[in-house]
């Protein structure tokens, strides 16, 4: 189907929420060092009392690599929604095949042992072997000759950073290592890819997916991908009530300013879904890396992340759709250590534990706080038993049954130049969703976009990209005040205040 086609169908078209990465990777034994989150974020210190047994978490995506090496064993099962793909969901679809495999190798990645350290015993079944870069290293040629080999030994090298977790010292190790993945691939189209050749349109696929994911044991659904509108097809509606029926927690990315999404777009926008902006090194509201929304639940960060590729690769990248598996994965922690809570619950710990930013309370930019992944699996709190996000069996009933449309406070005036970023309008549901095309190139990137790493047989190959700088005003890094009544929005969207504090 065609964008006018589309258009015309009035289906939904959803991207990836990933961007041009800022940095080159090298080889997958310093990717660990790179994981800052894992200290920063409380992660290490969650991983004393739980590391996700006993979780399933579903990843809607591009289909998943369970072959990579940091994923050997993680993948449990799956299923392709798109008609085009393999039927396990582990081969890569559409425009960004590997976007999958980022997603899941930040979720649930075990590490692995590279073949090349003499000194330590590769796991079973471990991939494809790695070498870090530079391998061949040089040799003096002024005695020649034969070397002793004893003068050639290599130093044992100093572990490096959480080499203690997962299946090995090198490679990437998930938020939550321990979980169990489901691969769900879509055939999310672009310029590139073209429309899905099995003629399923995405607005099918979705539904499909979640109710296969909560039909095989899904925990937690995480869903890396967005729209360009706040609204999606009433079809959604039933699959996502589902899921919430069947207790399972979903989470969604909130999308990126430099792919063109300035507001925050479906599936983030349905009750009841977390939605994750993004944030920059520093721990600030990203200026790329994140959007805008009243339905925005917390931040994590989406900057200067590394992430797995199919066959064995990795890569340096940004964008909300690194910043939901974390919350995910975090999500995995908390339904392993307390699996007596339900979905809303869990939601609840995460949103009440979050750290504070920007305007006091909730505000449009970091939802009700920044991820603390600590405070979120070990604080010894009581939540409340309905979820601080709403309900989609409430917003059926209040907008659907009704025949109601939910309505906007007037914008604020426009001024030139823009020191705020104006709040969105909430779902408005019947609205015509617009078309991919009509924003800019960057929503949606293949291969080419990546700075990849290719850690066999000591070769290095790397793609290099000029970062974009930020096109935002400096304000939105300085915690600038969000436009709009967010109070409104929410009562509108039928979204409980935030916790008094």
């Amino acid at each position: 189907m065609d964008t006018r086609a589309a258009r015309a169908a009035g289906s939904v078209v959803l991207s990836f929420a990933l961007l041009l990465p800022g940095a080159v990777q090298a080889s997958a034994d310093d990717i660990r060092a790179k994981e800052y989150w894992l200290e920063d974020y409380g992660i290490a210190q969650a991983w004393k009392s739980t590391r996700g047994e006993g979780v399933t978490v579903a990843v809607i995506d591009s289909g998943v690599d369970g072959t990579h090496p940091d994923l050997v064993g993680a993948v449990v099962g799956g299923t392709d929604a798109s008609g085009a793909g393999d039927p396990g969901g582990q081969r890569g679809l559409g425009e960004v095949q590997g976007h999958g495999t980022l997603v899941s190798t930040l979720l649930a990645g075990r590490g692995h042992t590279a073949a090349t350290d003499p000194d330590v015993p590769r796991p079973e079944g471990s991939g494809a072997p790695t070498a870090t870069a530079g391998a061949d290293d040089d040799r003096d040629d002024a005695g020649g000759g034969a070397e002793d080999p004893a003068a050639r030994a290599p130093e044992t090298p100093a572990p490096g950073p959480f080499a203690q977790y997962g299946e090995g010292p090198d490679g990437i190790v998930g938020v939550a290592p321990a979980a169990d993945l489901l691969a769900i691939s879509l055939w999310i189209e672009g310029p590139g890819s073209g429309p899905n050749p099995a003629g399923i349109p995405v607005d099918e696929q979705v539904p499909k997916a979640v109710h296969w994911a909560v039909d095989n044991g899904a925990d937690v659904i995480n869903m890396s991908l967005g729209s360009t509108s706040t609204a999606w097809p009433e079809s959604w509606d039933e699959a996502f009530l589902y899921a919430e029926q069947n207790d399972v927690v979903i989470i969604a990315a909130a999308g990126n300013r430099a792919g063109g999404l300035t507001q925050v777009g479906a599936p983030a926008t349905i009750p009841g879904v977390l939605a994750v902006a993004g944030l920059d090194r520093a721990g600030r509201a990203s200026a790329e890396a994140s959007s805008e929304g009243i339905s925005i639940a917390v931040a994590a960060p989406s900057e200067n992340l590394v992430g797995g590729l199919p066959g064995g690769l990795y890569a340096d990248w940004s964008g909300t759709s690194g910043a939901a598996p974390l919350v995910s994965g975090v999500a995995a922690l908390i339904r392993s250590r307390y699996p007596e809570l339900s979905a809303a619950e869990v939601v609840n710990r995460i949103v009440d534990t979050a750290r504070d930013a920007g305007e006091p309370g909730f505000d449009t930019l970091y939802g009700y706080g920044v991820l603390d992944v600590a405070a979120a699996v070990g604080e010894d709190i009581t939540v409340p038993q309905e979820s601080r996000l709403g309900t989609m069996a409430d917003w059926i009933e209040l907008y659907r049954r009704h025949n109601l449309t939910p309505t906007a406070p007037p914008a604020p005036p426009s001024e030139e130049p823009a020191e705020v970023i104006p709040a969105p309008a909430p779902p408005q549901a019947q609205d015509p969703l617009r078309p991919m095309h009509d924003v800019p190139a960057l929503v949606v990137l293949g291969y080419g976009g990546l700075a990849l790493a290719v850690v066999l047989a000591g070769a290095l190959h790397v793609t290099r990209v000029r970062r974009r700088q930020a096109a935002l005003p400096e304000e939105v890094a300085d915690d600038a005040e969000p436009g709009g009544s967010a109070a409104n929005e929410r009562a509108d969207r039928g979204v409980p205040e935030a916790p008094a504090s």
